[in-house]
């Protein structure tokens, strides 16, 4: 197995796929490539574009989409139109690729069968999946939904496309198409294992506690207390600077281990707070909630994120998992990058302080695709890694 990672910011589409095509093969040093990852911005797109690619570098098949950021090659642009190719030579992997509209998709009740026949991959094959869809055209949670349905044990990672605002502007690749709607993916099974890193940039204020009473996303007591006066016993608490945090960036934590004695970062699924009522100490969230749940509330700004990150990166790392890495992909959300950080290339830079030069590639998403205690969703202001590499590298642990 070997990977590949380019980033172009050249004036024209000529000019980007010549600076990609001979990044690539000479990283690639013209080894057959299986398996390409396309990025590009909006100003950049045409309808050649892919066709175009694949027959340049000669990849067996080719997926990818527009982003209103671009992540490659060691960097991030998030300003100027640019494009990123990320290349792999995959032996002994089977790919398949698939584009799906949401007429597509079964209904939730439907059985695993009718979700496998949508994605037309083989359950009894230990698939892969990366995905890209358009936010404005797809039904994206569904589909995760029904993918985790079909496939549980299957590794999902990915992102919504982003650049365009209205449907119809964003653009979705397979092969030498350009989909405007839907969701494209491929499905990889046979010597390839997919390791995922979801880093939410959170941290938790106050302690675990449990929903007492609670209809469908609003929250109405927790501890038998009004949410409200929960906050303002932690708010109490708080240091200044946490207190000034607390007014604009609060999320709340729905525990999805809530069997573990004591829950840890990656144990908790970060939710929007989308209103709150005075008059009853109740919140609504932006999730389904249940009683008996252990929830906790976050907090997240620039320096919570960073260390965030810096904490899964060096988690992966000495669990030794990163030394058979080959190549990765990245997607983070638009709310990151220098509008949170203030500089460049800051989830790049700390991913290869760690691993290395290890070829990275992506863009700045809508919504990142990964998963939490064994489920996936979409999620806000995270960056989301799918880490590549042979199976047959695999120790039983991995």
């Amino acid at each position: 197995m070997k990977w590949a990672s380019a980033l172009s910011e050249g004036k024209s589409t000529p000019e980007v796929i010549a600076e990609l095509t001979e990044a690539i093969r000479s990283q690639m040093e013209n080894e057959p490539i299986d398996l390409a990852f396309l990025f590009v911005s909006p100003a950049l797109l045409n309808d050649k574009i892919p066709a175009a690619v694949m027959e340049a570098i000669g990849c067996r098949t080719l997926v990818g989409c527009s982003g209103g950021g671009i992540i490659g090659g060691g960097r991030e642009i998030e300003h100027l139109p640019a494009a990123a190719l990320i290349a792999a030579r995959l032996p002994e992997v089977e790919i398949a690729p698939f584009h799906l509209d949401s007429s597509d998709l079964p209904d939730l009740d439907a059985s695993p069968k009718k979700w496998q026949d949508c994605f037309q991959v083989d359950s009894d094959l230990k698939s892969q999946f990366v995905l890209f869809a358009d936010p404005l055209t797809f039904e994206a949670e569904k589909g995760l939904m029904g993918l985790d349905f079909a496939y549980p044990r299957a590794v999902k990672v990915g992102g919504l496309v982003s650049g365009g605002n209205s449907p119809g502007e964003n653009a979705l690749f397979l092969n030498q198409k350009i989909y405007r709607s839907g969701m494209v993916g491929v499905a990889l099974s046979g010597n390839i294992e997919v390791d995922t890193i979801v880093a939410q940039g959170c941290r938790p204020i106050g302690a675990p506690l449990s929903i007492t009473k609670c209809n469908r996303n609003l929250l109405t007591e927790l501890d038998h207390k009004p949410p409200l006066e929960v906050l303002q016993e932690i708010y109490e608490q708080l240091s200044e600077e946490d207190q000034k945090l607390m007014q604009h960036s609060l999320f709340l934590g729905l525990a999805m281990t809530p069997f573990k004695e004591t829950l840890t970062r990656g144990d908790f699924l970060i939710r929007n707070l989308v209103g709150m009522d005075s008059k009853t100490g109740s919140l609504a969230v932006g999730a389904f909630l249940r009683e008996g749940q252990l929830v906790q509330f976050h907090l997240r700004d620039a320096e919570t994120s960073t260390e965030d990150l810096k904490w899964y990166l060096t988690e992966y790392q000495m669990e030794g998992k990163a030394r058979s890495a080959k190549g990765a992909l990245l997607f983070s959300c638009m709310g990151r990058g220098e509008h949170l950080y203030g500089k460049p290339n800051h989830d790049s830079e700390l991913f290869h302080t760690r691993f290395g030069p290890l070829p990275l590639g992506g863009f700045f998403c809508n919504g990142e695709i990964g998963a939490v205690g064994g489920t996936t969703f979409l999620h806000g202001y995270t960056s989301c890694f799918g880490i590549f590499k042979p199976a047959s590298t695999q120790s039983s642990s991995g």
